[in-house]
């Protein structure tokens, strides 16, 4: 079946996903960008990331499965008044592009929430040039961890993941890159990881507050009441425990990401 994004477009979920820089989110793809490079970002999301690194090619496409999230992208590069990136519809099972067309293929949090992951990897490295990269980077929820341990916060973490594999998706993709990567061909793989860290008063206050919300009107709140998999009494519960641990002066939360560069 095809997956469904568990997350979709709140403004509680744009917030997070508008934090997210190449500097934050691809530090580990950034050495290996030239300024000749013509980069494919696969799931561009808002755009942030993708305007980041257009700043640093000469050429970026966009690509996202609906017009509407595409929109998204569109208006952060037209914010930033750039000229060098183009856009486009496009599943990633099936990239509507020739074989050996960009010299980078990008995605950042989009292997999680395909069907079929090794076949995106697959074609991400169909429309690669030979000695080209693709790149990858997704979180590994069973390995966030937080601190102080919360009841509600271990509900929300098994909530989550229990709608996340319901759409058809991979909530620990982190950790499974390698192996993904290593099924759809690659033999020439670089994996690494990476980690967001919440500590400060204004990052707990951020990262907390916006989970609080994210957990009660997002689509994910849709999702879980729809199927049963929590009530709103439940998720009421949860946003307050993320309250809890946002004002909590010891407040600690990092995100673990896997990483996968492959060599062409």
């Amino acid at each position: 079946m095809d997956a469904v994004y568990t997350h979709g477009h709140h403004e509680s979920v744009l917030r997070s996903h508008r934090w997210r820089t190449a500097g934050n989110s691809a530090a580990y793809l950034l050495p290996h960008l030239k300024p000749h490079m013509k980069v494919l970002d696969v799931g561009s999301g808002p755009g942030t990331i993708t305007a980041d690194l257009a700043g640093l090619v000469a050429h970026v496409t966009a690509a996202e499965v609906t017009e509407e999230a595409l929109g998204l992208a569109r208006a952060e590069a037209a914010g930033r008044g750039l000229d060098n990136v183009d856009f486009a519809v496009a599943d990633a099972h099936a990239l509507p592009y020739a074989d050996a067309t960009f010299c980078v293929v990008h995605a950042h949090q989009v292997l999680q929430h395909v069907s079929d992951p090794v076949r995106a990897l697959r074609e991400m490295g169909r429309v690669t040039k030979p000695g080209g990269l693709v790149a990858a980077r997704d979180s590994d929820y069973t390995a966030f961890a937080w601190y102080p341990r919360l009841p509600a916060l271990d509900e929300w973490l098994a909530l989550y993941q229990k709608v996340a594999r319901g759409n058809g998706g991979e909530p620990d993709a982190g950790r499974r890159l390698l192996s993904w990567a290593g099924a759809a061909g690659f033999a020439d793989v670089t994996a690494t990881s990476s980690t967001w860290c919440f500590s400060t008063p204004e990052d707990r206050a951020w990262w907390g507050g916006m989970w609080a919300e994210r957990i009660l009107r997002s689509a994910l709140a849709e999702q879980a009441l729809a199927t049963g998999v929590a009530t709103e009494a439940g998720l009421r519960r949860i946003s307050e425990g993320w309250l809890e641990w946002a004002d909590a002066a010891d407040g600690w939360l990092s995100v673990l990401h896997g990483e996968i560069l492959c060599r062409v």
